[in-house]
């Protein structure tokens, strides 16, 4: 994994696609199992970062480059 700042707030991060699915699943667990130790407000900012991210999944093209990959579906729209 490697970040890098490219503004004072704007962070660029490069991983491997299975470091990504772990820090997503974590982040998943903890935003549909709500523990009380977490306070509310970052159960909705951690819930509103998944969405994001599900819907830029749904947009990346295949591993081939060939359009959306068939197994996440098509991009949100309709889209090709």
């Amino acid at each position: 994994m490697r970040i890098e700042r490219e503004r004072s707030t704007v962070l660029r991060a490069t991983l491997h696609a299975h470091e990504l699915a772990a820090l997503m699943t974590a982040a998943r667990y903890v935003a549909l199992t709500s523990p009380d130790d977490v306070p509310e407000g970052a159960r909705r900012r951690l819930a509103a970062l998944l969405e994001d991210y599900d819907e830029q999944v749904r947009r990346l093209p295949s591993p081939t480059g060939q359009g959306p990959d068939p197994e996440r579906g098509p991009p949100p729209g309709g889209g090709p």
